[in-house]
């Protein structure tokens, strides 16, 4: 139900004018991890991750990447472990409605 801010907050983040997704062999060098897959697991440690605020009040969430049994459902505070982890405050947004057709 929401949409990542990337036109203001990731950009404004990053300190750039215009940003946009990696491309899978960037994502690939930075991550470590294959597209379909990268999942906050086993990032490099001085990767920024970046969570919106929202996410922290839930009590449970689903984290992993690719097929089902690659999931996990921990609480909200388990995002608290991992090394980088800034908490962002409108990071999302919510998603317009969509057109019911």
């Amino acid at each position: 139900t929401t949409r990542l801010d990337v036109n203001r907050v990731v950009r404004d983040k990053l300190g750039t004018r215009k940003a946009s997704f990696a491309p899978p062999e960037v994502t690939r060098e930075i991550t470590g991890h294959e597209i379909g897959g990268v999942t906050v697991f086993g990032l490099p440690a001085d990767l920024p991750v970046w969570v919106d605020a929202a996410v922290m009040g839930r009590d449970r969430i689903v984290l992993g990447g690719g097929s089902r049994s690659w999931k996990v459902i921990a609480p909200s505070s388990i995002l608290r472990t991992l090394p980088n982890v800034e908490v962002v405050e409108g990071l999302a947004n919510p998603a317009p409605p969509r057109d019911p057709e």
